[in-house]
Parts: structure tokens; C-alpha cells; sequence
């Protein structure tokens, strides 16, 4: 649990590139077990505070590093990521780790397996350092749904990081690794990542296995990485992307080269600038002024980098909550029935009759939050509902779909703010869950239409708060995302 200590105070750290650390690895001026050990010492010190870390899987990430070692000293080749300590978030399974999803209901269970991406991450060499906290079963959008208590901000710690990959988000931000794998099903990377000022990534649905992912939404979910810079993030998601055959909607094209991607400038010789898209819907009414100034002075910047600025209309954004909430929370209800109390996981002490075993488990198991997404995806479902409302969420989520095909016909990508507003303060929003389900109102869209994006750091408001811009992309071309990206970082930095 992180301290009661009611002082805010600033973690923020940024970590060495996966560039440096490759040449200090080489040269041998960087052991990779003494780097992986400096990492654990900087989580002992700062984790009580921050609540980042669930647990820790030192044997495994020690091995990892005393084969990079190995290697370097030989002077073989190394792994895309040998060496690079990497978090991951607690929705993702590792062999012999637990796997809580932030929930009491899978208090004890280790899986016998790893989820593809964490496969990747390992066969390129990462050292895998543990699980970090996040809301449970990805539910929420500050991280303070957690079983184990929240997590705070880095940059403040009275503040959330975002949600539901919280952990992920502040891991990076506070240095406690130097990149992280996250979940996002309606924006649990992009918020996070904007929120603590890093780089997060959500690939087009498909591009990275959901192979050992603890569904929240089967069709929404997906697995992106979070790093402290743009090329960095573009080297994660190129090793986890690609086809895996354990998971039957993962896509079958072929992974780019995304860090050279991302190296592109906006304008090539020769060629026209690319071409952005700037949605009116997505500067209306709500949106914080100091988000509004910082998110509009990243676009003069882009426009003076080479790139052809113009609005595209998303009528239909303002649908995009309800449609939302709907269809994830019916995918919840059906991906949580399996959490019974009786297979593994928690299991109440209050009775041994199977069905009333089952009904205390689970109330005893899941969170409020939790709880309230089960009723409102089982009521959206049931029979004389199921029409008036998750049929109509679909075909209104159709036409959101049908919008961004019509709008990258004319641009090659579009930006917007990632969130309202700038990260709130610890329970400030817990008791109004509508005003909390708002914070996703910019990251929706783009995951109800499986589309890609990139958050990226857009400036700071004057309480110093960050600020990051949404990048969006049409499905298979993140590569431009990061292209994009990359151009407002540089402005930025």
C-alpha cells in the first residue's frame, strides 16, 4: 500500500534510451545484472510511496540478465531488448508470477504459461522485473480500483497516474523500468501515458496477440507498450507485434521496421507534407483551456514542421461513451462468469454449497466498480434489452468505424487531446462514476473503431502537469502514428 503521507512530492525520472543502454552493454561500461539490480534498488526505495510494483520476479529477471552478459562477453549479437528492464502489467500472465488483474478474486493464482507479448519481450532478451498494479480486470481510469490500493502519479504524488494501466504509466515515469507493457480497451494506455507524461502505444486491434491477456472486453482489448520516448515505444511494439497463432483474431501482415518509421520526417524531399486531420468534436465543451493551449500549440508545431492542417468532422464522437460502455461492459459480463471461486483464485469461507459458493465468491471477490460494469453489460444482454440496446451500440460503434475510413481517406492522420483534462487528484472523481467514465471520452472512439494511436507529451499546464497528444492513425499504419509522434516530441523537448 502506498504511504498516507499527505505532502505531494515529485518522482519523476527519465531512464536511459534502449540506444545507450545497447552501446553501454556492448562496450561492457553496463553490466545486465547490475543494471537489473539497480533497478530493484530504486523500486525498494520508491514503490512504498507509489504503489506500482504488485510483485517482483527477481530469479527469472536476474537469469535473463546473466544471459545477456553472457553474450556481450563473448561478443555475439545481441536481442533487440537484451537487457532492457521492462514492467508488466498484472492483466498479462507470467509463468509462475501472479496474475491478480488487480483483483482479490485471483488472489493466489499463478499461471502456468506466458501471454505471447511476454513471450517476446523475453526471446528478444528482456529482463522481465514483475507485475505492476492497475484497475482490476482493467476496469477504470485512475487506478484506484485496485484491490491492493492505488497507485499515485510520479509527477505528483496526489494525483492519479490514469487508468487502468496506471502502473504501467508511472513505472516508466518514475524510472522504476525503463519501458512497460500495458491494456488498453477504451484508452487504459493513452489516458496513463498523457497523464504521466510518457509515450504510450495502441496498436491496430489484431497487431499484438491478446494470447494470455485476462480479457476485460475481447473486442476492445489490446496490449501496447509504454517508454519515456517515441522511438523507444516504436521498438517495443515491434517486437511484440506480429501473427500468433494462439490467438484467432491476431493479423497475419508483416510487422514494419516501426523505429525506422518513426525516424521519417513529416515532409521528405520531394514529396507533400503528410496530411492531419483536426476533429472539432474533440475541442467543444469540456475541454480544460490549459489542455486546449498546449494541444493547439502542438499542432502549430506540426504545421511548421511540413504538415497540411484541416478539420474532419466525427459527428457521431458524441455517441461514442454510451456506445462504449455498452458493448464493453456486455463483453465484461460474458469474460467474468468464468471467475467462480470454485477453479482457483479466491474463494469465500462462508459457505461450501456450490451456488452459494459461487454468489459469496464473487461478491466478496470483485470490487464496486467491477460489480457495476457485471449488471449493466448482464442488463444490456438480457432478453427484451438486448436489442434496444447492445444491438444499437453495435451499429452506432458501425458508423463510428464507417467515419475514421471516411476521414483517412482525406488525411493520414488525425490529432486530438488525449484526455479533458490534466491528471485530478486521488478521489476526486471515486464518488461520481460518470464523471469518471468521461476521462475516456477522447480514447473511446478510436477503440471502438479498432483503429491505432500514439500518445505522446504536448507540454506541461503551469502547475506543471503534463499534457500528451493523440496521434491517430487508420488500421496497419502506425508507422505514421509514430512519424507524427516523433515530430511533436521533438518540438516539445
Amino acid at each position: 500500500m502506498p504511504s498516507e503521507a499527505k505532502a505531494a512530492e515529485t518522482y519523476v525520472e527519465k531512464p536511459r534510451t534502449l540506444a545507450e543502454l545497447r552501446a553501454d552493454l556492448i562496450s561492457g561500461r553496463t553490466k545486465a545484472t547490475d543494471l537489473a539490480s539497480s533497478y530493484y534498488e530504486r523500486i525498494e526505495k520508491k514503490n512504498p510511496r507509489l504503489n506500482v510494483y504488485l510483485s517482483l520476479t527477481k530469479e527469472r529477471a536476474l537469469k535473463q540478465a546473466e544471459r545477456v552478459d553472457a553474450l556481450a562477453a563473448k561478443g555475439d549479437p545481441l536481442p533487440a531488448l537484451a537487457g532492457v528492464p521492462v514492467g508488466i502489467k498484472d492483466v498479462l500472465v507470467m509463468q509462475g508470477a501472479p496474475a491478480t488483474a488487480g483483483s482479490k478474486i485471483l488472489q493466489g493464482y499463478r499461471p502456468p504459461y506466458d501471454a505471447t507479448a511476454v513471450a517476446k519481450l523475453d526471446a528478444a532478451g528482456a529482463v522481465l522485473l514483475g507485475k505492476l498494479n492497475c484497475d482490476e480486470f482493467a476496469m477504470g481510469s485512475s487506478t484506484e480500483n485496485s484491490a491492493y490500493g492505488p497507485v499515485r502519479n510520479p509527477v505528483d504524488t496526489e494525483r492519479v497516474p490514469g487508468g487502468s494501466s496506471g502502473g504501467s504509466a508511472a513505472a516508466v515515469a518514475a524510472n522504476l523500468a525503463v519501458a512497460t507493457l500495458g491494456s488498453d480497451t477504451g484508452g487504459s494506455i493513452r489516458q496513463p501515458a498523457s497523464f504521466c507524461g510518457v509515450v504510450g502505444v495502441l496498436p491496430t486491434y489484431g497487431r499484438v496477440s491478446r494470447y494470455g491477456l485476462i480479457a476485460f472486453a475481447s473486442s476492445l482489448d489490446r496490449v501496447g507498450p509504454f517508454a519515456a520516448n517515441v522511438r523507444d515505444a516504436a521498438t517495443l511494439l515491434g517486437v511484440i507485434a506480429g501473427h500468433d497463432a494462439k490467438d484467432a483474431t491476431s493479423s497475419a501482415a508483416p510487422v514494419p521496421d516501426y523505429a525506422a518509421e518513426s525516424d521519417k520526417p513529416l515532409k521528405e524531399p520531394g514529396k507533400a507534407g503528410l496530411r492531419l486531420g483536426v476533429p472539432a468534436e474533440y475541442f467543444a465543451e469540456g475541454l480544460d483551456d490549459e489542455v486546449r493551449a498546449a494541444i493547439e500549440g502542438g499542432i502549430a508545431a506540426l504545421k511548421a514542421a511540413g504538415c497540411t492542417v484541416k478539420p474532419v468532422s466525427l459527428p457521431h464522437t458524441k455517441y461514442a461513451i454510451p456506445t462504449y460502455y455498452l458493448v464493453a461492459t456486455a463483453e465484461a459480463s460474458a469474460n467474468l462468469a468464468r471467475f467462480d471461486g470454485v477453479r482457483y483464485g479466491y474463494r469465500s469461507a462462508e459457505s461450501e454449497i456450490l451456488s452459494s459458493l459461487y454468489r459469496h465468491s464473487r461478491d466478496e471477490g470483485f470490487g464496486a466498480e467491477v460489480k457495476r460494469r457485471i449488471l449493466l453489460g448482464t442488463y444490456a444482454l438480457s432478453a427484451g434489452y438486448y436489442d434496444a440496446y447492445y444491438l444499437k451500440a453495435q451499429q452506432v460503434r458501425r458508423l463510428l468505424a464507417e467515419e475514421y475510413l471516411r476521414a483517412f481517406a482525406e488525411v493520414d492522420a488525425i490529432v486530438t487531446p488525449t484526455s479533458p483534462m490534466p491528471a485530478f487528484k486521488l478521489g476526486e472523481k471515486t464518488g461520481d462514476p460518470l464523471a469518471m467514465y468521461l476521462a475516456d471520452i477522447y480514447t473511446v472512439t478510436a477503440s471502438l473503431a479498432g483503429i491505432c494511436g500514439v500518445t505522446v507529451p504536448c507540454g506541461t499546464t503551469q502547475a506543471g502537469l503534463p499534457v500528451g497528444m493523440q496521434v491517430l492513425a487508420a488500421h496497419l499504419h502506425e508507422g505514421t502514428a509514430f512519424r507524427v509522434a516523433r515530430a511533436v516530441e521533438s518540438a516539445h523537448l
